[in-house]
């Protein structure tokens, strides 16, 4: 079905927020706090796990909004803030600009609020009165007069769908390096840095954005039965939530929760199913240059007729001293995408899969409510969640991996998000999506695994090689980081695994870079004529291990080794044999620049020892998670440098490295009778100073451990620590 028939999703682009009153108010604007505070209950657990056990799924939403609250404080409230496009309102005019694009996530779930089906409104209306409820009885925690009166259409705005305003900015910045918002106040976003880039100078590492994922069928399982392993890696600051939300009959779901809304980027497990998504990176936008209508101002030329653009004007209200002023803005947009450029005779304008869609959190709860492979598939036919890779696995025992993405059906060659493709007609421009059953997936591959490292979808299983060329050349170009390959390392083999096996090899340190490269570093540097103090560390270097575990001494020395000779090259181009397709597991390999590799490996060793003292410095001494009191080596490395345990980290002034990014939540589950599971959660379930489980997980998982997850009723029982009423009257 074409998204343009379908959907309305190309017409609210950067819209005004509407008057509430136009719209029937949320039932949690109406709902007694206190009512729902009797229909649920929260169970803390060992680490201030929540257990949420409600009578209904209003209930359910509260208990969860209550305890993210509880737990994170102002950062929810102001996130719903944000979403509302009310940030100025409250904290002056710096926090506007984020306030005009966020209107039209917020106009788009006002418009569509009574469209959800009534669960995913249940939901949405209880975590709203859990906010409310909170802000009401803990004011001291809030700006003066803070009152904000969510409803549920603010929590619905998270879960609205819009094009993506990076692609905006990189075309903006072709056509005019100096415009931060567009020429005639189209509504581009204003520009912004990446913090992914990292900051050498400062000895900040590139922040590796993504996950990993495994599933094995119960062919390579001691026990017969599928296991599945969840592990995204962001920044620390992210916002993973574990959590249990309980329904009798409704739903039993237990995963992550991303902080401040019910339905972020959920994994998890029930007891007959479970997932976990690691990013990809789908081409889901393209730019397209309209003809303007040199007779009518504008107008533009589309299939031989004269269309008007359609103009809108958006006001945001910003707190002025004591007082509040408004600024509004001109805004255009056109039935085909919103206009974020007109020049030269030009209307250029985005047109985005997905574009206004407003059912994200409605296709989680389903997901997290079903109970079979094919319910699970039918519910992703839904394609309002537009990216990520799936990573299944069930109780009956299949596993299935699914490239997913709402991927446009482009007519032709595409320009990217640096170049506009003409458009005159309907032919020009793309219409519908690939069709969900032609996306690169595999159902149970009879060497019984499946993996995902935010690599190509054609390697997840290298027996069973999906063959990229059938496929049209927008889905993914052919790629399998050194990160990948080491996760097929470690699992492609015929043994069979326990879910403990699982756990330890998630846990693997080694270093598949220094498996590539090391033998002909070694060789080169002793060729070299080298001082005794480079003679001497490539001794060492010789003998380590390869591995990033925190009593290894060789590691250090290699990490600042490959920075200085990758320095002013893409690395990828350093080695002697780059990474080829046809050979997508043993390259790349060698060393291109011989010469460089001797240099540099002098200049680390000087570095290392000026730094550190020594050149064989422990892995662990120098890296480091560091949470409040806890100070503690750990393992652990960059997945460029082919570690399958991820860690970032920046470097603190006296000269250790601390963690700040990467593996942070890990989960491994088996699909028995009943699902057994493990779990670490490394920056703890509070991100507030003080609280009890801002920090109590760090050292487990520093030490590569990982607690048992409390899933069934008997269990969460024996563990309780703690158990309330949230927000009930005392």
């Amino acid at each position: 079905m074409s998204p343009l028939s379908s959907r309305r999703v190309f017409a609210s682009f950067t819209l005004s927020l509407v008057a509430l009153a136009v719209f029937p108010t949320p039932a949690s604007a109406q709902t007694r706090s206190d009512n729902l505070s009797r229909q649920v209950e929260i169970l803390r657990t060992a680490y201030g796990v929540p257990h949420i056990q409600a009578q209904n799924l209003r209930a359910a939403g509260y208990g969860l909004g209550w305890v993210m609250i509880e737990d994170y404080g102002p950062r929810i409230a102001m996130n719903l803030l944000r979403a509302r496009g009310e940030m100025a309102r409250w904290f002056g005019h710096d926090s506007i600009e984020g306030d005009f694009l966020a209107q039209r996530e917020y106009k788009a779930a006002v418009q569509h609020y009574p469209d959800l089906d009534q669960e995913t409104r249940d939901v949405y209306d209880g975590f709203a009165a859990a906010a409310n409820r909170y802000i009401e009885l803990h004011p001291s925690e809030f700006p003066a007069g803070f009152r904000p009166n969510y409803t549920g259409y603010d929590i619905a705005a998270r879960d609205v769908n819009m094009a993506s305003a990076a692609s905006a900015r990189r075309f903006l910045a072709k056509m005019d390096p100096s415009s931060v918002r567009g020429r005639r106040g189209q509504g581009a976003a204003p520009a912004s840095t990446d913090p992914a880039e990292g900051d050498p100078d400062k000895g900040i590492d590139p922040l590796e954005e993504g996950s990993n994922a495994w599933a094995f069928a119960p062919s390579r399982t001691k026990s017969g039965k599928a296991i599945l392993l969840r592990n995204p890696h962001l920044n620390w600051n992210s916002g993973y939530y574990e959590a249990q939300m309980t329904v009798p009959g409704v739903v039993d779901f237990y995963g992550d929760f991303r902080m401040g809304g019910p339905f972020g980027v959920v994994g998890g497990f029930n007891r007959w199913l479970g997932w976990a998504t690691t990013n990809n990176a789908p081409d889901l936008e393209e730019i397209y240059a309209l003809d303007v209508d040199p007779a009518q101002p504008d107008h533009y030329q589309f299939e031989g007729t004269s269309i008007p653009l359609e103009r809108e004007l958006v006001t945001v209200a910003f707190k002025n001293g004591d007082g509040v002023s408004t600024e509004t803005r001109e805004f255009w947009r056109t039935p085909l995408g919103p206009v974020i450029w007109r020049d030269n005779g030009k209307v250029y304008i985005v047109r985005a899969a997905g574009e206004g869609d407003w059912r994200g959190g409605e296709q989680f709860l389903r997901m997290m409510r079903a109970k079979s492979l094919a319910e699970w598939q039918d519910v992703m036919r839904m394609r309002a969640r537009v990216t990520s890779s799936f990573t299944y696995a069930d109780r009956a025992g299949n596993i299935y991996y699914l490239w997913n993405a709402a991927a446009p059906a482009f007519p032709g060659p595409t320009g990217g998000d640096t170049a506009a493709v003409p458009a005159h007609t309907t032919a020009d421009i793309w219409t519908h999506y690939v069709p969900f059953d032609s996306l690169p997936q595999i159902l149970n591959p009879k060497s019984g695994y499946i993996h995902n490292e935010n690599s190509s979808p054609w390697f997840t299983n290298l027996e069973q090689i999906i063959d990229w060329r059938k496929y049209p050349s927008y889905i993914a170009e052919p790629s399998f980081s050194l990160r990948s390959q080491m996760a097929t390392t470690l699992i492609d083999t015929k043994q069979k695994l326990s879910l403990e096996d699982v756990v330890k090899l998630k846990h693997s340190y080694r270093m598949l870079l220094a498996d590539r490269v090391k033998g002909d570093l070694v060789a080169v540097v002793r060729a070299s004529n080298p001082s005794p103090a480079a003679d001497s560390a490539i001794a060492m270097l010789a003998a380590w291990d390869n591995t990033s575990a925190p009593e290894s001494r060789g590691g250090v020395l290699f990490e600042r080794w490959w920075q200085l000779y990758t320095l002013g090259s893409n690395p990828d181009s350093m080695f002697a044999q780059p990474w080829i397709a046809s050979a997508p597991a043993t390259t790349p390999r060698g060393l291109k620049d011989p010469a460089k590799a001797a240099q540099s490996f002098a200049r680390a060793v000087d570095e290392t020892v000026k730094q550190y003292g020594r050149y064989d410095i422990p892995w662990g001494d120098v890296h480091r998670v560091r949470m409040g009191n806890v100070d503690v080596p750990v393992g652990g490395c960059a997945g460029a440098l082919g570690c399958f345990r991820v860690l970032n980290f920046r470097t603190d002034p006296d000269g250790k490295r601390e963690a700040f990014g990467g593996d942070g939540w890990v989960l491994a589950v088996e699909f028995g009778d009943q699902p057994r599971a493990y779990s670490v959660l490394a920056y703890g379930e509070s991100d507030i100073a003080g609280n009890p489980h801002d920090t109590d997980q760090a050292e487990m998982f520093a030490r590569g451990e990982m607690k048992r997850v409390l899933f069934l009723p008997k269990d969460v029982e024996a563990g309780v620590i703690k158990r309330y009423r949230p927000g009930a009257k005392e």
